[in-house]
């Protein structure tokens, strides 16, 4: 069986298998971390500035009116960018519609799928919450919860791959990366566990997070799945070690639009052992992205405070106007029937409601018809949707 080059350790050894009449070399990665270890000069004035934008970010977070809020629509936004880096070509919209039990724009199999992520991500929070530890039976956890309806259903969800995959390629012999053989993903899963868990003073937190995910993605546990659960283990990380209170960093915008750059980076770690130039990669982008999101919660509540003083200028009908608000932030696409039964006031007394916002410019009613008509909040959708066009 190869070995390791004795030249640079920071390489992995290949293994080769035949398929069929195909010969493939499998790519097995050291365990982390790096040997020889990551230099940290080189990334240590990007490292400081994302450690400033996360922590003002999370700073931000604890003084938010409505914390939940934001929440609730960021996680669904990332849930959307995650599953088009993947092929989905669901929007925002298709998502809330969805939600709202209304027709999406897209096939049911792409908003199942982004539902999927949604509450994959909410599992593996409440785990950690209640004090599971980030580990393998966790990640299978999240994993079984991703795959669970719709397209990868069929694929083992929860289970450990045992038959060997391949990226990009109709086959492993023209694959462009083949990771380990099936029967060595275990072990190179069980060594990325024990590296999760060892405390290492030396190796500050978006170093080790930035490190796990390329292990992760190397590894290609999964038959399917791989590259939304890796995405995914970046905030479930930063969130279990305590840098971020609540799930307000994600990084799939910032891939998405540079996926080129990310793709090349991943093979530059396997191939020359280059982790700095993918830390470097990766440092930026928790530093842009975090001052992205705070740059978005302040448009926000800007917006909400613009609008609810409009509402509040209604006079009587002001009170019951506030309530159905305070649902469309939550909700930004809604009917009628689902704001009423939700809320718990008539139907008639919605519909007034969002006739007053609809006047005042805060709402769109977007079916043009008498009945079932979908009220939009435009102007919050925009600030949500920013940069969630699907891939072409």
């Amino acid at each position: 069986m190869p070995e390791a080059d004795a030249l640079n350790p920071r390489l992995g050894r290949y293994v080769v298998k035949s398929y069929g009449v195909e010969t493939v070399r499998a790519l097995v990665p050291p365990p982390l971390p790096p040997d020889p270890p990551v230099r940290l000069d080189a990334v240590q004035r990007l490292l400081e500035q994302a450690n400033q934008s996360l922590g003002r970010l999370d700073g931000l977070a604890s003084v938010l009116p409505n914390l939940s809020l934001f929440i609730y629509a960021y996680v669904r936004k990332e849930a959307v960018l995650s599953s088009q880096i993947e092929g989905t070509q669901s929007s925002l919209s298709d998502l809330l519609l969805f939600e709202n039990d209304e027709t999406p724009g897209v096939p049911l199999k792409d908003v199942q799928e982004v539902s999927n992520y949604v509450a994959a991500l909410n599992h593996g929070l409440n785990r950690l919450r209640g004090g599971f530890p980030l580990s393998l039976r966790l990640i299978r956890e999240i994993h079984a919860v991703l795959l669970s309806k719709g397209r990868g259903s069929d694929r083992q969800p929860g289970e450990f791959r045992r038959s060997q995959n391949w990226v990009s390629g109709a086959r492993p012999g023209t694959a462009a990366f083949v990771p380990p053989p099936p029967d060595l993903v275990l072990d190179c899963m069980g060594a990325l566990e024990l590296f999760l868990h060892q405390e290492r003073p030396d190796l500050p937190l978006l170093i080790k997070a930035g490190l796990v995910h390329v292990q992760f993605e190397t590894i290609h546990p999964f038959l399917d799945g791989n590259g939304r659960l890796g995405r995914l283990l970046i905030t479930f990380l930063l969130c279990a070690a305590g840098a971020l209170r609540e799930p307000i960093l994600y990084l799939s915008l910032y891939f998405k639009q540079r996926r080129q750059a990310y793709y090349e980076l991943l093979d530059r770690v396997r191939a020359r052992g280059d982790w700095e130039a993918w830390l470097d990669f990766f440092l930026t982008g928790v530093r842009d992205t975090a001052e992205e999101a705070a740059a978005a919660a302040r448009r926000t509540l800007a917006l909400f405070e613009e609008h609810r003083r409009r509402i509040e200028g209604l006079g009587r009908p002001a009170a019951s106007a506030l309530r159905v608000y305070e649902y469309i932030q939550r909700n930004p696409i809604v009917s009628i029937p689902g704001a009423a039964g939700s809320i718990g006031i008539s139907a008639p007394t919605v519909a007034k409601s969002l006739e007053y916002m609809r006047r005042l410019g805060i709402l769109r009613e977007a079916t043009g018809r008498q009945r079932h008509r979908l009220f939009v909040y435009d102007s919050y959708l925009a600030i949500l949707s920013e940069g969630t066009e699907p891939i072409r």
